[in-house]
C-alpha cells in the first residue's frame, strides 16, 4: 500500500537530513519522493556509477559495500547517495538490499532544486558530509 503524503513528510521528519525543516518543506520533500520496493540481494544503488537520486530507507535494512569490504548497514531512517547527485561524480560504493526493503527516492534534479530553495537542508547536507568525512579520515588514522 503506497504511502501518503503526509507520512511520507512523517517518515522524513524523523531523518536527521530533514529533522531541522518545518511541516512546508518536508511537505514539499515528501510530494517530489517517489516509493521503491527492492528485493533482497537487489542493488540500490552501484559503485562507480553515477548517482540518480537520494535515497532514505523507510522500511527494512542495506548493507554498503565498497569492493568486497561491507561497510556498514543502513536501516529505517538512514539516507544516501547524496555525494554523487552533488558533484555528479561516481558513487563510491554499492548499496545492496539486505532484506526487502522500501526506499524513498529523490531524484537527482528534485534534490538539487530543494537545496537551492531551502538554506536549512542545504545546511544538514553540509553538516552530514563533514560528519561523514570527519568519521573515515578518523577511521583511517586510526
Amino acid at each position: 500500500m503506497a504511502l501518503s503524503k503526509q507520512e511520507k513528510a512523517r517518515l522524513l521528519a524523523g531523518v536527521g537530513l530533514f529533522s531541522a525543516l518545518g511541516p512546508r518543506a518536508l511537505g514539499t520533500i515528501a510530494g517530489r519522493a517517489t516509493e521503491v520496493e527492492f528485493p533482497a540481494g537487489r542493488y540500490i544503488a552501484r559503485q562507480g556509477e553515477v548517482g540518480s537520486g537520494v535515497f532514505v530507507i523507510a522500511r527494512g535494512r542495506a548493507r554498503v559495500v565498497r569492493g568486497d569490504e561491507e561497510i556498514t548497514v543502513f536501516g529505517p531512517g538512514d539516507f544516501f547517495g547524496e555525494l554523487s547527485v552533488i558533484d555528479r561524480a561516481p558513487r563510491v560504493a554499492s548499496v545492496v538490499a539486505a532484506e526487502p526493503t522500501l526506499c524513498l527516492a529523490i531524484a537527482a534534479w528534485d534534490f538539487l532544486a530543494l537545496l537551492e530553495e531551502n538554506p536549512k537542508l542545504m545546511k544538514a547536507v553540509l553538516l552530514e558530509v563533514v560528519a561523514r568525512l570527519r568519521a573515515t579520515t578518523e577511521h583511517i588514522r586510526h
